[in-house]
């Protein structure tokens, strides 16, 4: 009698508290009020548990997509509603459970450098030529760093739930990549129906190829891991040639490359040059830059308008695109002139946090209009680099490249220094993950997007957590 009691109060309760929402929504037609209830539950369960409401935003990523609210509001659904509920337990944790913030050492390197650029980030916002524009931007990157840099340190402790999130991640996307394949199967594997094959989970192939390469260095830690288990390393193989294979009809000549540099990165780090490499690279490509720019050498290599086509067939788009006749390249060129065209014009804060599309327009040059200039979709520049220097000036540029400097410092520094295999893996993984995301935004710009800002994020939470096991092995050795 007594549980019937309990049970009543309970359903009463749960009633009242969903009844408002369902009103709401009945009045608006706004489907978004029937979630929050379910935000509510969540964030109490996920105040008893940090792992749960963590694994389930890993999962959720390859399967999110992109929500609309009106024409100036857009939504990754779930994962950027999960990564707000995981910043909320977080901000909580520091009031209310101040000890558990002790778990995070705030004096790392890397945190610091991180903090740096999103402090920049704030205030290039207050200066902007769009404040809306760049506040959304700044608070979405204000949770993609709670989210994925800060909240998996209150609570990964060790290996086992270091490979629970690796492996949840990896399996999650291996499964919408059989979903995709078999979506692009009944269209022939089409270069002209990828895109179409990818959706609604990824805006483009080039964000699908993205997340799909940067699984693989995943599956070669697992692999090398498995040294017991022969059956199970015959499967991971199974599993690496079908994103390998899955790759090819992606149709992404960045993802091809990032596989090319990913590799390297391996290489790199084992002969203690990577982030030596990295910084040469950097000053290589702005050495290159301002000789293009001298002299306006750049303007040899404008394409013929009419000829600058997109083409249905890959075989034709490859040989377009080392002959400058594809029209995304082409764009690509006419965005990145534009772009170091606008650099003058506000060097030290840039144009404002994502505004790229709403000014650079008047700093293309007519030589190099494309087909697409017109630029429907609202894309940016096609480089992160490109991009931050435009929107958040020279200093903004610089602390980007000194935390993947950092990054790249810690990463070579750990791997030689730790004894435990598993995290000498992860390092490797780590780092080949970073070098894969840094090819890949000299062609797009990516870091923004849920698909590859979570793992760039991730992977820098990776590093700091690696440096906990360097410092325990050295504890040990001192003993």
């Amino acid at each position: 009698m007594q549980a019937n009691r309990k049970d009543h109060i309970f359903f009463t309760g749960v009633s009242v508290f969903l009844l408002p929402f369902i009103v709401v929504f009945a009045l608006t037609g706004q489907w978004v009020y029937l979630l929050l209830p379910f935000v509510f539950f969540l964030f109490y369960i996920g105040w008893q548990s940090f792992s749960f409401v963590y694994l389930l935003l890993i999962a959720s990523i390859p399967w999110s997509t992109e929500i609309y609210f009106g024409d100036s509001m857009a939504m990754d659904f779930p994962d950027e509603l999960l990564m707000l509920l995981a910043s909320a337990l977080f901000i909580a944790t520091l009031f209310y459970l101040k000890g558990n913030s002790k778990l995070i050492d705030w004096r790392h390197p890397l945190l610091w450098l991180a903090g740096l650029h999103f402090a920049w980030i704030i205030l290039t916002a207050s200066f902007s030529t769009n404040f809306i524009i760049s506040l959304k931007y700044t608070l979405a990157k204000g949770w993609y760093i709670i989210a994925f840099l800060l909240f998996p340190l209150l609570f990964i402790q060790n290996k086992i739930q270091i490979k629970r999130i690796a492996l949840l991640f990896s399996i999650s996307l291996f499964v919408i990549t059989l979903v995709i394949l078999a979506k692009h199967a009944m269209d022939d594997f089409l270069f002209m129906r990828i895109n179409n094959a990818v959706t609604p989970f990824f805006r483009n192939h080039v964000n699908y190829s993205a997340m799909l390469v940067c699984s693989l260095p995943l599956w070669f830690a697992m692999y090398r891991l498995n040294n017991d288990n022969g059956i199970l390393k015959k499967w991971i193989i199974v599993v690496i040639i079908i994103i390998l294979g899955a790759l090819i009809f992606a149709f992404s000549r960045g993802a091809w490359l990032a596989i090319i540099t990913g590799a390297i990165a391996y290489i790199l780090i084992r002969y203690k040059i990577l982030w030596q490499t990295f910084v040469a690279g950097i000053l290589l490509t702005t050495a290159f830059i301002f000789w293009l720019k001298s002299e306006d050498r750049y303007l040899g290599f404008a394409h013929d308008f009419k000829t600058t086509i997109f083409h249905t067939d890959f075989k034709e788009h490859l040989a377009a695109t080392y002959q400058l006749k594809d029209v995304s390249t082409a764009e690509r060129f006419n965005r990145w002139i534009a772009a170091v065209r606008m650099v003058p014009e506000a060097p030290l804060v840039g144009v404002g946090p994502g505004t790229f599309t709403n000014n650079y327009k008047s700093f293309s040059i007519p030589a190099f209009k494309t087909w697409v200039s017109d630029n429907e979709e609202k894309s940016t520049v096609h480089n992160y680099f490109l991009l931050l220097i435009t929107e958040q000036g020279w200093p903004g540029l610089f602390f980007f490249l000194l935390l993947l400097t950092a990054v790249f410092y810690y990463a070579q520094c750990f791997f030689h220094r730790l004894q435990d295999l598993f995290y000498k893996e992860m390092i490797l993984a780590v780092a080949s993950i970073m070098v894969m995301i840094i090819t890949l935004n000299f062609l797009s710009d990516l870091i923004e997007t849920d698909k590859i800002g979570s793992l760039f994020f991730t992977c820098i939470a990776s590093l700091i957590i690696a440096g906990r096991q360097v410092k325990k092995e050295a504890v040990q050795v001192v003993d």
